[in-house]
């Protein structure tokens, strides 16, 4: 067995990319649900949602698109589901659990019933609930995002996405058709200017000095003087309180004493 090879000095390790606000970009999208199998057309507008569409894809991260579905109530089940699958609620209360057929469901609420098709298809934490959040689901074909320019897709079709995101440096380079930019090189330090002090700035330090070591050393005495107070304040106290404990000791004594020569007589 020999040695493994050593790696050249050249040899770059790759970092693992994990993408970071500023590379996310969001589009809007629309899907035609007329005609569309349910368990289809949830599958792309959840792929779409989570973004797994992107390179840059990360199953910690939101980085997926808008959505927008349209004509929600002509959408289909395949294999005679219709009357065959069933939407569970239940309200929280004993007996409170409703069961409803999808035939009755997308004729009543078709658009709740495409979307609860897509959220089953996402994360059930709030990283989901933030995708969620992303999708409008409408049952005619009217939509109100005309500002948003959305994009409409084919059933089935993903929308193309290029590499991972560049920096604004690289870019520029790539523009102009250079290889690259390098980075800015480091300013030299500049030396500090030595600065001559004349002798009437030194007298005049010297002056500041001591007005501040005075300062300091009346602040030490003031303090010395106020400690010392409280401590013979301390002291007065105590021999006050010793003197009446004496003095009610011996009035004891002296009524002890009466009562024993009463007791006697």
């Amino acid at each position: 067995m020999g040695r493994r090879p050593l790696r050249p000095a050249s040899f770059n390790v790759m970092k693992t990319y994990s993408p970071k606000p500023r590379d996310i970009e969001r589009r809007w999208y629309v899907l035609d649900a007329s005609g569309a199998i349910l368990g289809r057309l949830a599958t792309q507008a959840a792929t779409i949602l989570r973004g797994k569409h992107k390179p840059i894809f990360a199953p910690h991260a939101d980085t997926g698109d808008h959505v927008i579905v349209i004509n929600a109530k002509d959408v289909t089940l395949s294999g005679g589901k219709e009357n065959k699958k069933v939407a569970y609620h239940h309200s929280g209360y004993p007996g409170g659990l409703t069961e409803t057929v999808y035939s009755r469901l997308l004729a009543k609420r078709p658009a709740f019933a495409v979307e609860k098709a897509i959220k089953g298809m996402l994360p059930h934490n709030r990283l989901g609930r933030q995708m969620a959040s992303k999708l409008r689901v409408y049952a005619g074909a009217e939509h109100r995002h005309e500002a948003q320019k959305p994009q409409s897709l084919a059933p089935g079709e993903f929308p193309s996405w290029s590499g991972l995101p560049e920096d604004n440096a690289t870019a520029e380079a790539a523009s102009k058709g250079q290889p690259g930019s390098k980075a800015p090189a480091a300013r030299p330090a500049t030396a500090r200017r030595a600065t001559a002090t004349s002798p009437a700035q030194k007298t005049a330090k010297r002056t500041t000095v001591k007005r501040t070591t005075s300062k300091t050393t009346a602040k030490r005495t003031a303090a010395k003087a106020t400690t010392a107070k409280r401590t013979t304040a301390k002291a007065t106290a105590a021999k006050k309180t010793t003197a009446k404990k004496t003095t009610a000791q011996k009035t004891d004594k002296k009524t002890t004493a009466k009562r024993a020569t009463k007791k006697e007589t």
